[in-house]
């Protein structure tokens, strides 16, 4: 037996933000970023579409990228003062992520985090209050998913939450919030998505409920990134949809080990951030080829290739093809090859080498380890992420 699930509604198309004021209730919390959505005037019209559906509103702002556990807190408390019975979280990843978490803790005062990092143990939400999800950024898909990353920054581990309960009751995909990203947010995000539909496509669990929500969200992606990427506003707006069906994907059939080297390399060094869209993009080539050893991966990734047009006459030559065809991508977005490439330097080789066992070890303990196809060892992880390190060759 498997389960999918999706947001009850889910409203799409220029101008959909306007669904706001059809929502039924008295008290509404907004939840947003860093000013994005202020600066370019959404915010300003959410709160109006609110009070036009006869709410209260209330907001909580300045959630900073990679939400940590004391801002998810911080708006908990909020929440438990105001009484919201609608959660509202628009922008980036990163306010619906800590607003997924906000809403476990505004109705389980007395539930720990420690409780809710195991996957699918989360106590029954909406007891209080509903979730809306508004998506500014085409990468992440949390509007459609099971799922939140946030940050113990005490640790410097990012963890995944996973659990049905957090799948947001309303997604609203507005393509012009997401016209309104920067080229280097769009590169990012763009290659998250991609990495989400590739991952749900080989992943243990994709059934054939996921297998064509991530087959036609590679083929959108790969198809529209670019120009998106170089200010295209129509392949812009086709990038805000196939990221939220790449989502619907992997939400169900779950990812693999590129997420859980990026969910435990992104915050684990002195030097700065490896930006999470980012290290996808540079790890997913690599992990393509370990995954490759495993016959039923290869023959998928394979499928990919072919539905992409790539040539080759074998399941190797097909593999290989992608893998070139990611690697190109990523070159055409100013995306670096590797960790040491990565924002001219930032992450220190001694300090990646130092503590290489430790981030190795947790990352094969993430979420997102036991539906890939082939699970390493403590040993092969060590090795997969020195080779994202330095950019060499996978041959084991």
């Amino acid at each position: 037996m498997a389960r999918f699930t999706l947001p009850r509604d889910l409203y799409h198309g220029k101008g959909s933000l306007a669904e706001l004021k059809n929502l039924k209730g008295k008290k509404a919390i907004i939840v947003v970023g860093g000013g994005s959505m202020k600066r370019f005037g959404f915010l300003d019209k959410a709160i109006d579409y609110l009070k036009e559906a006869g709410m209260e509103v209330s907001l909580f702002e300045n959630v900073e990228p990679d939400p940590s556990v004391e801002t998810v807190m911080k708006g908990a408390a909020m929440m438990r003062e105001f009484e919201p019975d609608w959660i509202v979280s628009m922008g980036g990843g990163s306010p619906i992520d800590a607003a997924k978490a906000m809403w476990a803790f505004y109705e389980y005062p007395d539930t720990t985090f420690e409780d809710l990092i195991i996957p699918f143990n989360f106590p029954t939400l909406r007891t209080k209050a509903k979730f809306c999800a508004i998506p500014s950024t085409s990468g992440t898909a949390t509007e459609v998913t099971a799922f939140s990353v946030i940050t113990d920054y005490n640790k410097g581990i990012k963890y995944p939450l996973a659990d049905f309960n957090i799948t947001p009751d309303v997604a609203i995909v507005d393509p012009d919030l997401a016209e309104t990203m920067p080229a280097k947010l769009t590169a990012h995000t763009g290659m998250d998505a991609m990495t989400h539909a590739v991952e749900a496509y080989v992943s243990t669990l994709h059934c054939d409920y996921t297998d064509p929500l991530a087959m036609h969200a590679i083929r959108m992606i790969h198809e529209n990134l670019k120009p998106s990427y170089d200010g295209n506003m129509e392949a812009r707006d086709k990038m805000h949809n196939a990221q939220c069906l790449a989502g619907m994907a992997f939400s169900n059939a779950l990812l693999g080990i590129v997420h859980s080297m990026a969910h435990k390399t992104g915050a684990a060094y002195s030097g700065g951030h490896i930006v999470h869209g980012c290290a996808n993009a540079m790890y997913l080539p690599k992990v393509i080829k370990f995954n490759s050893k495993n016959e039923e991966a290869a023959k998928r990734y394979a499928e990919i290739a072919t539905a992409l047009s790539l040539k080759g006459n074998t399941t190797t030559e097909l593999v290989d093809a992608l893998i070139e065809e990611l690697n190109q991508m990523n070159r055409s977005l100013n995306i670096p090859s590797c960790i040491k490439d990565y924002e001219n330097g930032i992450i220190n080789e001694k300090e990646f080498l130092e503590k290489l066992p430790e981030v190795a070890a947790n990352a094969i303990g993430d979420a997102c380890t036991g539906s890939n196809p082939r699970i390493p060892t403590q040993e092969e992880m060590e090795k997969l992420l020195k080779a994202c390190f330095y950019n060499e060759e996978i041959n084991f």
